[in-house]
């Protein structure tokens, strides 16, 4: 045992030894098999058992094909269909080799299998063995062969280009959260190898017409070879030369053939059955004798054959009982159901009656959760959400999700989108968190002119306002798109209108879509880079709920959160001292300075913006230091003045094409964003830390400034 176990082996065995999947070998065995009936002659009996080997593998594949429910299920067909092919032709070579040496010798000079074939399937006679043989072929070349090649080359282009049709409807399911990534990876792979299995067996339905090809070839070689053989090198007479040889020649022609057409009847099988949950035998007897109408009437017309003179009457008429009495079973039980089905459902209706009233009270189950962002259409607008349509609508909400995580930060929940018969039929409705937040209309197969301000002339349609911003507009009909856009108008699709709705109020609301499991996705996608520095911050020093309501108050004032190691450090610098929110933003604000510069002003290195007079910043500090950081004790007129003067000087702002932004000292910052974001969205507060060194600021508005 110890010198064996010290013997070492070549490499190429040690990997075989050690091989976890020993069926990986057979691939190897195979290919040396198949050159080994090639190169050496084989005696009679292995010929006899791969003869016997051959026709059981095809029986195999047959069966298989037969129980196979769908395509996909039997992916090995076209490999397997090569190897058959190659196993036939080299048998071809291993017997044609034996025939014409040992054929002299009699019938069973090739094996028992070929001299059965060759003398009880055909009795001995080679002219009818010649017949069967010409038809087998051609049934199976013309007939099988070609029609399932057919159907395979069609099934693989109609694959083909159905395959973005495909891809886009799973993209389309995963972007509304109808299905996970693992389920969208395995769909997509299904898909493309559903096309790759129609374009392999559209390539090996070609094999089975060159092994048909090479049959008859093979055949009326061995028949010449041998008449030469058997006449000049063993001197026989012609007619028994004749015979031995067609008839060996023949033999082995149908051994080749039989299996051959079995293997073509399986590949139409698998090419031509229609998608099901079930075999194709349970389906051929259900669809097939499933109506005992057909039955009766097919029953009735082979009795009346059986009924005419000289017809097989015995025959026709046993068939046309053995039809009719299979139709009245099939009533028989179809009544018997449906009468045990009423008296089931008679007697389940009592106990049914007492468990609803028993489960009438609330349970859990009656519990539903609300969807984060949610999207209702009219019935006009389901074309736009539905994928069987060509509805684009959910690649843009794809994109807009896409779009806000590289932007803002974040990824926002999935937008959930169904119909709503309650709505106009045109009509639109955006939730968030079941609560409704925004609404429009937009007309299908209508486009939307919208007028910035420079438009130059009226167009004909219903006047509108554009349901995101507010602008007027005007639905046009798509004759009118290009004279609207010449005349200055943004021209837009339905479609459109709503996916910049949704993209506007998914931005706006920002701050109410970021819940913990984002806060915590957030951490988990840092952590991947910087594990330690979050490990080290949460929850350590900051909660995850701390860290939540700063983040939070970042995109309530429309600041991105994209750079989160700069938040995280900043946070994980300042929590030894502060743990309020409201301090930690503000400090987080400053740190992010430049990035907030350059989202109100890209580009710019001279910063327009509106300050406070001097007067009356002396006395909201002044308020500040008496009420506290939430401004309860600014008075009603003064906050009235402010609010009314801030609104004065930021449509100046705006008129200018300017960035309305108010420059304040760092403790009014927090207050007076909180007291004008109500009134004056579009305005930006900010403080004077948050303005970097480099920038040049330029002061064009005064709030506050009495007049002369």
């Amino acid at each position: 045992m110890n010198a064996l176990s010290n013997v070492k082996l070549p490499p190429w065995l040690q990997g075989l030894a050690n091989s976890k999947n020993k069926g990986s070998v057979a691939a190897p065995i195979l290919i040396v098999m198949l050159l080994a009936m090639m190169i050496l002659p084989l005696p009679a009996f292995v010929l006899d058992m791969f003869f016997s080997f051959n026709i059981a593998l095809s029986v195999i594949v047959l069966l298989t094909s037969l129980y196979t429910v769908k395509p996909l299920d039997f992916m090995s067909f076209p490999t397997i269909l090569l190897v058959s092919t190659m196993l036939r032709l080299s048998l071809n070579v291993a017997s044609t080799r034996v025939v014409l040496t040992e054929g002299h010798t009699g019938a069973d000079a090739a094996g028992k299998v070929i001299e059965a074939f060759g003398h009880f399937l055909i009795g001995g006679n080679y002219t009818v063995g010649i017949v069967v043989f010409v038809i087998l072929t051609i049934i199976n070349f013309v007939v099988v062969t070609k029609g399932a090649g057919r159907i395979a080359e069609v099934g693989a282009r109609f694959a083909l280009d159905a395959m973005p049709g495909k891809q886009m409807a799973i993209d389309a399911d995963l972007n509304a959260g109808l299905i996970g990534e693992a389920d969208a990876k395995k769909r997509r792979s299904e898909v493309s190898m559903e096309a790759e299995f129609y374009g392999a067996m559209d390539g090996a339905s070609k094999y089975v017409r060159g092994d048909a090809v090479a049959g008859i070839l093979v055949t009326v070689i061995n028949v010449v070879g041998g008449l030469l053989v058997g006449l000049i090198q063993h001197d026989m007479v012609f007619a028994d030369a004749l015979k031995n040889y067609t008839l060996l020649a023949i033999g082995d022609g149908l051994v080749a053939q039989i299996p051959s057409l079995i293997i073509s009847i399986a590949a139409g099988i698998v090419v031509s059955r229609v998608a099901s949950d079930k075999d194709i035998g349970s389906q051929l007897v259900g669809e097939l004798f499933a109506k005992p109408e057909v039955l009766y009437i097919t029953a009735g017309i082979i009795g009346g054959l059986g009924l005419i003179p000289g017809m097989p009457n015995l025959v026709f008429i046993m068939l046309a009982g053995a039809l009719g009495g299979s139709a009245y079973m099939m009533t028989k039980k179809k009544v018997q159901k449906v009468a045990a089905d009423t008296a089931a459902a008679e007697a389940a209706a009592p106990a049914a009656a007492a468990a609803a009233s028993e489960q009438e009270e609330a349970t859990w189950q009656d519990i539903m959760p609300v969807d984060t962002l949610g999207l209702e259409v009219g019935y006009r607008l389901i074309p736009l959400v539905d994928k069987t349509q060509g509805g684009e609508l959910l690649k843009r909400i794809k994109g807009i999700r896409k779009k806000f995580a590289q932007e803002v930060g974040f990824l926002a929940p999935p937008v959930h989108i169904r119909d709503n018969l309650e709505l106009k039929p045109s009509a639109y409705r955006i939730a968030l968190k079941g609560v409704e937040v925004g609404t429009g209309e937009a007309f299908n197969g209508q486009f939307l002119a919208i007028n910035p301000g420079m438009a130059t002339g009226t167009l004909q349609g219903m006047v509108t306002t554009d349901p995101a911003f507010g602008l007027p507009a005007v639905w046009i009909d798509a004759s009118l798109r290009d004279q609207a856009q010449s005349l200055g108008y943004t021209v837009v699709d339905a479609g459109t209108v709503v996916a910049t709705h949704l993209n506007h109020l998914i931005t706006t609301h920002a701050s109410e879509l970021l819940g913990r499991s984002e806060v915590q996705s957030l951490l988990d996608h840092l952590g991947k880079e910087s594990p330690k520095l979050v490990e080290d911050l949460v929850p350590k020093m900051v909660s995850i709920s701390t860290l939540q309501k700063v983040l939070q108050n970042l995109l309530m004032e429309g600041v991105h959160i994209r750079d989160m190691r700069t938040i995280i450090e900043t946070l994980a610098e300042h929590a030894v001292h502060t743990q309020d929110p409201g301090d930690l933003t503000a400090l987080v604000r400053i740190a992010l300075g430049r990035a907030i510069v350059q989202q109100l002003f890209p580009g710019s290195g001279e910063l327009s913006v509106m300050t406070l007079d001097n007067r009356l910043e002396r006395l909201l500090m002044q308020a500040l230091a008496a009420s506290g950081p939430d401004g309860a004790g600014i008075e009603p007129g003064l906050a009235d003045t402010i609010a009314q003067q801030a609104a004065s000087a930021a449509q100046q702002q705006e008129a200018l094409g300017l960035t309305p932004v108010l420059l304040v000292p760092g403790p009014l910052r927090a207050l007076l964003s909180r007291f004008l974001r109500r009134s004056l969205p579009q305005l930006k507060v900010l403080s004077h830390a948050e303005i970097p060194e480099s920038k040049t600021i330029r002061v064009t508005a005064l709030v506050g400034q009495q007049p002369t």
